[in-house]
């Protein structure tokens, strides 16, 4: 990242501190130098305050002048405060920024660089950086303040602090669990527009370092770190902002274990109702509504821990798919209960006409009677031209026993292939599915959302 003071036009260079001024420098652990000697830097405005002016810029180009190098920390980084409830992530931060002040440049003390106490800062001119992504932040004070402030001969000046950020992060969720995230972090000026001040990466292979070792519970981070620039355009005019991207991409393993396995095996053993005799209801309608209700609750877990959004999630699709499974399974044993119990009423269907039959012979045989009497010429409008009195006859009890053991027979046989077609055509559908769903989520989707370089 790079910044580049440009001059602050209408305003004077600040006035230089009057002669006899000391600046006591703060000693560090590597043995650096003490100030000792009197020291009058450019910078310092009258009195000791603060100057708000920028440095004027030097003829030549833009060089890189501002850089930070990011330490993410296992205990206190992208842990339980990254996530895709919250949508944001936490990261532990060493900022450093170097940019030159020619007013600060000295020529009095004999060493290359001066390390300054921090209580320096207030008095010299530094950027107005921000973070535009930012959700909240903190700085580290234990055991001393962790900021350091060094100023080189040539009026080069090197201010690094460590800060603990959280930055706003939207997800597509889309893939989840499948999915791999993009976040930023972005560095903007406040007040200063790019006619006063440019932000720069120092160097693009080394702007950004990662802590080495460093592990997340849930995620991968990619080596790849997308440096970039966001020049923002508001109403006071255009101001300068560079950023940096990361790719994380999820890991699977919880969800494997907590979510994907456990459902695989609720489907697998709602299955298991198709081998259980058809005439034992009890164990194959608890075994249906047990595999359920576990789905059900299964498929309310994993949707506890995310957002609620509105479109449709790759884990929303499994836990459906799974659902619909469990529910078709205890569904197939109500088409084979229905369809072995279709005999009795199919008999129950024939007893009904026969009863009807014999009660229209009954009828017959009065209007029979009825002729022999001389009575005959009152029924004759009534009866059709081909109604005769035939007799009817009904089938011995034997016959009625052999009909009825047949068409039982029948209908058993027609639920029992049922059954028999259920355990080919169950897993062999859950095996298409599953093959559908793991080549579009794990292969094509995640190639399409972010291609591998």
């Amino acid at each position: 990242m790079a910044a580049v003071p440009r001059p602050h036009h209408g305003h004077p260079a600040p006035n230089a501190l009057p002669g006899g001024s000391r600046l006591a420098g703060a000693p560090s652990d590597m043995g650096e130098k003490r100030l000792t000697g009197p020291l009058r830097p450019a910078g310092w405005s009258q009195g000791g305050r603060r100057s708000n002016l920028p440095p004027a810029a030097r003829p030549s180009p833009c060089r890189p002048l501002i850089s930070w190098t990011s330490l993410w920390d296992e205990r206190q980084g992208m842990t339980p405060g990254f996530g895709p409830t919250s949508k944001d992530y936490r990261v532990n931060v060493f900022l450093r920024q170097q940019w030159n002040d020619p007013r600060l440049a000295y020529r009095e003390y004999p060493d290359d660089s001066l390390d300054l106490d921090p209580s320096m800062l207030d008095s010299i001119w530094k950027p107005d950086l921000f973070f535009a992504n930012e959700k909240g932040a903190s700085f580290h004070e234990v055991t001393t303040d962790n900021k350091l402030l060094r100023i080189f001969k040539n009026g080069n000046v090197l201010y690094s602090i460590r800060l603990t950020l959280i930055l706003s992060c939207p997800m597509d969720l889309k893939n989840f669990p499948m999915d791999i995230q993009t976040c930023t972090m972005q560095l903007e000026s406040f007040g200063y527009t790019m006619n006063d001040l440019i932000f720069e990466w120092l160097e693009e292979q080394e702007a950004v370092q990662v802590a080495e070792g460093l592990t997340l519970p849930q995620f991968i981070l990619r080596d790849e770190k997308d440096l970039g620039y966001c020049t923002k355009y508001y109403n006071t005019g255009k101001f300068t902002c560079i950023e940096v991207k990361f790719h994380l991409e999820r890991q699977m393993g919880y969800y494997l274990i907590q979510m994907y396995i456990p459902s695989l095996l609720i489907v697998i053993l709602s299955w298991v109702s198709f081998w259980i005799n058809m005439d034992a209801a009890p164990a194959r309608v608890g075994l249906g509504i047990t595999t359920v209700l576990t789905m059900t609750t299964q498929s309310a877990g994993s949707r506890a821990s995310l957002p609620k959004v509105s479109y449709v999630k790759a884990i929303d699709i499994w836990m459906a798919v799974c659902l619909l499974f469990v529910f078709a399974a205890l569904l197939e044993y109500a088409a084979v209960n229905f369809v072995s119990r279709q005999h009795k009423e199919f008999m129950r269907l024939r007893r009904r006409q026969r009863r009807q039959r014999m009660e229209e012979e009954l009828v017959r045989e009065s209007r029979f009677y009825l002729r022999g009497y001389g009575l005959g010429h009152c029924l004759q409008a009534k009866e059709g031209p081909g109604e005769g009195p035939g007799i009817y006859s009904p089938p011995p009890a034997s016959a009625l026993l052999r009909e009825g053991e047949t068409l039982r027979r029948r209908y058993v046989d027609r639920a029992k292939r049922i059954d028999t077609i259920s355990r080919a055509v169950f897993p062999f559908t859950f095996l298409v599915f599953n093959i559908f769903y793991w080549v579009i989520y794990k292969v094509l989707r995640s190639e399409d959302i972010h291609p591998v370089p």
